[in-house]
């Protein structure tokens, strides 16, 4: 998203290097999903929509996807419920699910998923993962993970060591070179 510039070489996007782009226009490209979540003292309406006016329908669309729809729709105000500074009335997995939903909205044709369901329960992130595979058939999905169990499904993994891909493949390839995320996987 050019919140650094390469040291060495190019980023491209579309054939065209990321350093020609105007970093607005770059960064509309892309929808993010970190680990840390900022959500503000409004409802989760607008946390999803950062205070756009976006149709109903696309907003409940968003948060189905995200796996967080029906949590929303227990609370007696629903999308109208305030989430308090930060989203701290709900729990890591809720917080990270409507920025999920944030990031589906957008619509962007690339989807950045930074450690995004490290703060799920197990259950969470499978349902959370069965959504992001259905959504990575209409955008490009690029994710960072420790957790191994979400990216095994990945079109190509990209093993660091040291600042260095040291192996890339799909899960299975990767399983059968018994190389370093063979012992990544061993591991965890």
């Amino acid at each position: 998203m050019r919140f650094y510039d390469p040291q060495g070489g190019e980023i491209h996007t579309d054939g065209i290097s990321s350093a020609r782009y105007k970093i607005a226009d770059y960064r509309s490209l892309f929808a993010l999903v970190s680990q840390d979540v900022m959500l503000f003292h409004d409802t989760l309406y607008h946390n999803i929509t950062l205070g756009r006016e976006v149709p109903m329908d696309e907003v409940v669309a968003a948060a189905k996807v995200a796996n967080i729809y029906d949590f929303i729709t227990s609370l007696p105000d629903g999308f109208d419920h305030v989430v308090g500074d930060r989203g701290m009335a709900l729990s890591g997995g809720q917080r990270q699910r409507i920025s999920i939903a944030r990031a589906v909205l957008r619509k962007a044709p690339i989807l950045l998923l930074d450690e995004a369901t490290s703060a799920m329960d197990t259950e969470s992130e499978r349902l959370v993962q069965q959504s992001l595979e259905e959504l990575s058939k209409r955008c490009t999905v690029v994710t960072v993970a420790h957790r191994l169990s979400t990216i095994q499904n990945a079109d190509c993994i990209y093993v660091l060591d040291a600042g260095r891909v040291v192996e890339s493949g799909k899960h299975e390839e990767l399983m059968e070179k018994k190389g370093t995320y063979f012992q990544l996987v061993m591991c965890n």
